[in-house]
């Protein structure tokens, strides 16, 4: 069973960048799913972004307007999140799931299809 935890997060302003950090424990993420999501204040958590497990294709949601890309360090045991020209609609504690079945696609955002999750880490765009 592999645990994860997300870094990383904070406060930036409009415009600026940041890299979230998911970080596994008790098992690689090497060969897992890894999904990201987020939940905005009084919103739904959002599927944002997924990098496959097998092909290691990565899918984003349409709204980051190519803003965002996903990668994987695998001596660390980590998943990266590269969000750039943030903007304050990107606020939102931010999560990252794995599953070790799960192939990324057209559902990469269904929060059901992973099994494991982290904690979050919050965001902050503002001025």
């Amino acid at each position: 069973q592999v645990q994860l935890v997300e870094s990383g997060g904070g406060p930036v302003q409009p415009g600026g960048s940041l890299r979230l950090s998911c970080e596994g424990s008790g098992g690689t993420l090497d060969y897992r799913t890894i999904g990201w999501f987020r939940q905005a204040p009084g919103k739904e958590r959002e599927g944002i972004a997924c990098i496959d497990r097998n092909s290691g294709n990565t899918y984003f949601a349409d709204s980051l307007k190519g803003r965002f890309t996903i990668s994987r360090d695998a001596a660390r045991n980590k998943v990266f999140l590269q969000m750039t020209s943030l903007e304050p609609e990107d606020t939102a504690v931010y999560y990252c799931a794995a599953d070790n079945d799960f192939r990324c696609g057209r559902h990469y955002y269904i929060a059901e299809r992973y099994t494991y999750w982290g904690q979050g880490t919050q965001v902050t765009v503002s001025s």
